[in-house]
């Protein structure tokens, strides 16, 4: 006669082996089937602006020649200078956002605020995507810099000085050259970009 205990033991370990097949079965059926499709991240929706459509200038950076560019755009600008401002770059990123842009940049940067300070001071707060996935390099990082400068004073009267924040913080670099840490001149940055 067989031992009881014995049994019991054969029993149980016959009940996991069944177990075991029917779960990797179901494992094997959930790899076959395709991946759901990726989600992309959740960006912020900033709500369009308003107000009348105004011929601006925007100084849009060409990579592969290293300079900046004046563009005429019509875009629609409301009537505070601070959303003023934050319209113009916005309007100047969904131009380094479409594919093919001579300047790519991720399409989750974004300005999240523009402050400005009298007299003649703007900050620019950048998001963290925008100098997290920003292309490493001091071209490409200081022709960011310049091209945000530049649009800026051209658009918004008695600006002199910019500063440049990410998620609301002082920061050393951009993307690991271009230095944060200084006010930029708007004097000093068009006089380099004429040269």
């Amino acid at each position: 006669m067989i031992p009881r205990s014995l049994l019991i033991g054969v029993a149980t370990l016959l009940l996991l082996v069944v177990s075991m097949g029917i779960y990797l079965r179901h494992m094997r059926q959930r790899a076959r089937q395709p991946e759901p499709a990726a989600t992309t991240e959740a960006l912020p929706v900033t709500p369009p602006a308003t107000g009348p459509t105004e011929t601006v200038t925007l100084y849009v950076a060409d990579d592969a020649a290293g300079i900046l560019r004046p563009r005429s755009a019509q875009i629609p600008l409301p009537g505070g200078r601070q959303q003023r401002a934050e319209e113009l770059l916005r309007a100047l990123l969904r131009i380094y956002q479409q594919p093919g842009s001579a300047h790519p940049l991720a399409a989750a940067a974004d300005i999240r605020s523009i402050y400005l300070v009298d007299p003649g001071a703007a900050v620019i707060d950048l998001n963290a995507p925008f100098a997290d996935q920003h292309r490493s390099g001091i071209l490409s990082e200081q022709l960011t810099i310049n091209s945000l400068v530049e649009t800026l004073a051209i658009n918004v009267p008695g600006i002199q000085r910019v500063n440049i924040l990410v998620e609301g913080k002082k920061r050393e670099t951009l993307a690991g050259h271009a230095d944060l840490t200084d006010t930029f001149d708007v004097m000093t940055i068009e006089q380099a970009g004429n040269q």
